[in-house]
């Protein structure tokens, strides 16, 4: 299919304040770093424009109104319009208490925002079985209105939105840093912060996470309703399935989940090292490959109601992580890429930082330092889960070797399915003990005696980072905090 068919289908969809976002970001992925004006940092003792600036205005932005009722002084810029999602969300349940815990929603606030709730989720690798778990990943949200609603609530509490900026330079002084940004259409802005957050997510140079997950799909209806794999059962999701080999040089992944009555969102992704993706109209093109194979996931006469895509980076911890370029700036969201390796859930792991994030922050600023502890969620587990997703991100090219990923993931997940559901449940939402992952580990090993040795071949894993691996899973099982 031509970009000119694909830059069709996603407009008339989306509206072209979509499709100039999509192809804003696949720009980004080819555009060669551009130097900034130069910037004079903040003289002692400035007095700040801003306690915190929040620069990007996607999910971080339930950091906003949360700051503000601690009483701080925030204001929110972004190159677009603020609180406006490009992808939909599902989590556990039982993850949702922040939003009540954090005083922004009552909780038949939070109920109304709930579109969906299914028996179970499965997933299912090609040529394998399939593998159903409950409790994870089984509520499907409204995440236009959930924005929209923090938005609302950030702008009662007195934070200041400023749309149409884009940060081009920044420089930290002693006790602020002074931010430029260019705002669209012309003209040139400076404000000053004590503190600022980075919500950029992917298009934060600070995103240096070494794993890129290129996502495309949107809600679609006129998928065929039933109980065969190949059709939409509205009581179960898809958390992870494939429908083939691996295919230019990637395992393709499709998520679906059904929404309102009649719809489902359904995802098109590969992991891959974020140096490799660098090819033009990236996005565009995986929305061909999505329209091409969607019959082969599911049948019907689908018509896409509205895109949904984005770069999700991930953090293999097999190498550095992300890092601020000052003690001022603090990365949240995908910019951190503290979320999980494996499952990329950015949506659960928000819900997991943004309150104690915000409260770390504003105890901090109230002490007149910077906050020097986490700010955003991690976990132990994430250091050897890093090294499934690196496995999936470095599929083997050879025609011959096209099944093996999927050979590999499934023996896994027979393996994590025969631990039982608390287990299961437990690693999907980032929740799985060091000593349950070495158990998981065990049982994979004695399906399948060579499966670390494939991996590790399959993988192309160095001595560096095997050791790093190691590492990561002595301080798992022994509950350490994650290293930076």
């Amino acid at each position: 299919m031509g970009v000119e068919k694909l830059e069709f289908q996603v407009r008339e969809a989306g509206g072209p304040e979509l499709l100039e976002r999509l192809k804003w970001l696949d720009a980004e992925r080819v555009r060669p770093p551009v130097e900034g004006p130069s910037v004079r940092a903040p003289d002692k003792g400035t007095h700040a424009d801003f306690d915190v600036v929040l620069v990007g205005g996607g999910l971080s932005l339930l950091f906003a109104p949360v700051l503000a009722g601690l009483g701080l002084k925030v204001g929110v810029f972004e190159r677009g319009r603020a609180g406006v999602v490009h992808r939909e969300w599902n989590i556990g349940g039982s993850e949702l208490w922040p939003l009540t815990a954090s005083g922004l929603f009552q909780p038949e606030e939070v109920e109304s925002l709930i579109v969906a709730r299914y028996a179970h989720g499965v997933c299912r690798w090609h040529g394998g079985g399939e593998y159903p778990v409950r409790g994870a990943l089984d509520h499907a949200l409204d995440a236009g209105r959930l924005l929209a609603q923090v938005r609302q609530r950030a702008e009662h509490r007195g934070v200041r939105f400023h749309e149409g900026h884009t940060l081009t330079a920044s420089c930290e002084g002693p006790d602020a840093v002074r931010l430029h940004f260019e705002r669209t259409g012309g003209g040139q802005a400076e404000v000053t912060a004590r503190l600022v957050l980075d919500g950029r997510g992917v298009s934060s140079p600070h995103a240096t996470a070494d794993l890129l997950c290129p996502t495309v799909g949107g809600v679609l209806t006129g998928l065929r309703e039933g109980r065969a794999p190949d059709e939409l059962n509205p009581r179960v999701g898809d958390i992870l399935v494939t429908t083939e080999g691996v295919d230019e040089g990637r395992q393709h992944i499709w998520e679906g989940f059904p929404g309102r009555p009649g719809e489902a969102t359904v995802y098109l992704f590969y992991y891959a090292p974020a140096r490799e993706v660098r090819g033009e109209h990236t996005l565009l093109r995986l929305y061909g490959r999505f329209f091409e194979r969607l019959g082969r996931y599911k049948r019907g006469e689908p018509r896409l109601l509205r895109p949904t895509f984005g770069y999700i980076p991930g953090w293999s911890r097999l190498v550095p992580p992300p890092r601020a370029p000052g003690r001022r700036v603090v990365l949240v969201g995908d910019a951190a890429a503290r979320h999980s390796a494996l499952t990329y859930c950015g949506f659960g792991a928000m819900m997991r930082s943004f309150l104690p994030g915000a409260k770390a922050i504003a105890a901090a600023l109230q002490e007149g330092r910077v906050p020097t502890g986490p700010v955003v969620h991690d976990t132990p587990l994430h250091a050897v889960t890093g090294a499934l997703a690196f496995f999936m991100a470095r599929p083997s090219r050879e025609p011959e070797r096209r099944d093996e990923v999927n050979a590999l993931l499934d023996t896994a997940f027979a393996a994590l399915h025969d631990m039982g559901n608390e287990a299961y449940a437990a690693l999907i939402k980032d929740q799985m003990t060091g000593t349950d992952f070495l158990r998981f580990l065990q049982r994979i090993a004695r399906r399948r005696p060579r499966v670390y040795r494939d991996a590790l071949t399959l993988a192309g894993f160095g001595p560096l980072a095997a050791v790093r691996w190691l590492e990561g899973l002595s301080r798992a099982v022994l509950q350490l905090p994650a290293s930076a």
